[in-house]
């Protein structure tokens, strides 16, 4: 793998890329050397667009080697939300498993996305829209849905 670290309005995001795709975003830095590679570049620039409200889709080659179906699953139904919108973990576990009762596992697939941001599940928030559980903190969550709700109310009214 190689890594990269990139600056965002929500801090430092570390990123890693193989042979396939972008395989990994966390939200802190690694203590691993910064590397060069086409792809890194690419995924950075992605990411800056989005923090500038420019770019709604990501369009990455993605390399995600772990995860069990389920969780696979649920990482797939995550790229399905739209821009802007949010689903609750209810929601979700429907979709992917035909139970609400699935919600805690669909809580756990969401913690366990080693591509947050690209694969939005900051884009899915607890029953009534409350905001629980993210990988980054609730306030990181806030933000990024803001971003979105932001961007989608200016593309709406322009």
């Amino acid at each position: 793998m190689r890594w990269s670290v990139v600056d965002s309005p929500i801090g430092e995001l570390s990123l890693a890329v193989d042979e396939t795709g972008l395989c990994r975003v966390t939200f802190q830095r690694l203590d691993r050397p910064a590397e060069t590679d086409p792809l890194l570049t690419r995924t950075a620039e992605q990411l800056a667009a989005y923090f500038a409200g420019e770019l709604q889709e990501f369009d990455l080659p993605l390399s995600v080697r772990s995860g069990t179906e389920f969780e696979r699953a649920v990482w797939t139904q995550l790229t399905r939300i739209p821009y802007g919108e949010m689903q609750t973990y209810g929601d979700v576990a429907k979709i992917v498993a035909g139970d609400v009762g699935a919600s805690r596992a669909v809580g756990t697939a969401c913690n366990r996305n080693p591509l947050p941001i690209v694969v939005p599940c900051h884009r899915v928030v607890g029953a009534g829209g409350k905001m629980v559980g993210f990988g980054g903190g609730i306030p990181t969550k806030r933000h990024l849905l803001e971003l979105e709700a932001r961007v989608s109310f200016e593309t709406l009214w322009s």
